[in-house]
């Protein structure tokens, strides 16, 4: 993302140069985070349009955190059809959530360092996540390599165009040094996709059994508990979700910062 950037919908609009510039940001401001006093004047003057089309209560919230933090005035609905603003995608249907791809990179880059050369499985309902798109797009960006795995009813067709490669079974897991877990999207299925949650965890829950030790596990949430992860998982050592929730504000604050910074007068609309 240039300073002339207007816009981010999604991860195409970032080079790893761009990425990397905003986790750096992020960082510096994770550290607010443990202030007594966590704002910062950076967008006093600005306003952040919150625009909210499907329910979304932690993206909406942390974003409008993220915006108050920077000094920003919040509005909770956009009045206005057309706008000027820059136009932050905050997680739209089916196609990208590129923020979220941001915070999940930063939660493993805090962890690990760096991506490069780590072998990334994402499991789950592919087909209707919007995550899914944005962190093969970012994953493969810093220098992984992904593959998704899942029922193939869940599986795009043209999901490896992406770079990325496909399994229909988790029997070579143990291959992946991060498992992040998608839930299945039943909002989303106009059909049966699977026979039952059941059959689904299965085959496909995300378990001890199926973990060896030193891999990672993550989950953009809401986690469906005994589906497709273990109660046991989600709350063992080897699991990173609480990192990614805390990681939202600060990754969404670095965006508003990177979007603003050097374009005079603009508002900035986070739409989803």
């Amino acid at each position: 993302m240039s300073s002339t950037a207007r816009h981010l919908i999604s991860i195409d609009d970032l080079d790893r140069v761009g990425i990397e510039r905003i986790l750096d940001r992020a960082d510096s401001f994770a550290e607010v985070a443990g202030r007594e006093i966590k704002k910062v004047p950076a967008l006093r003057g600005r306003t952040i349009v919150n625009l909210f089309y499907e329910a979304s209560t932690r993206t909406s919230s942390s974003f409008e955190l993220a915006a108050k933090r920077l000094s920003a005035d919040v509005v909770s609905i956009l009045v206005a059809g057309w706008t000027e603003a820059a136009v932050i995608n905050a997680g739209d249907g089916k196609h990208e959530h590129p923020t979220q791809a941001l915070l999940d990179v930063f939660t493993l880059r805090r962890r690990l360092g760096s991506l490069e050369g780590l072998n990334i499985w994402i499991v789950g309902d592919v087909t209707h996540s919007r995550v899914a798109r944005s962190n093969i797009l970012a994953f493969q960006r810093m220098g992984a390599d992904v593959t998704v795995a899942g029922p193939p009813t869940l599986l795009p067709r043209e999901i490896e165009t992406l770079g990325c490669a496909a399994e229909p079974t988790l029997d070579r897991l143990s291959e992946a040094d991060v498992v992040y877990v998608l839930r299945m999207q039943h909002e989303r299925m106009t059909e049966s996709f699977v026979p039952s949650l059941r059959e689904y965890a299965a085959r496909y829950q995300v378990n001890d059994r199926r973990l060896r030790p030193g891999q990672l596990v993550m989950h953009p949430g809401p986690v469906n508990r005994g589906v497709e992860l273990s109660s046991a998982t989600i709350d063992s050592p080897q699991a990173l979700i609480g990192d990614q929730v805390k990681a939202g504000v600060a990754v969404r604050m670095a965006v508003l910062y990177e979007l603003l910074v050097g374009a005079p007068n603009l508002a900035a609309a986070a739409v989803a």
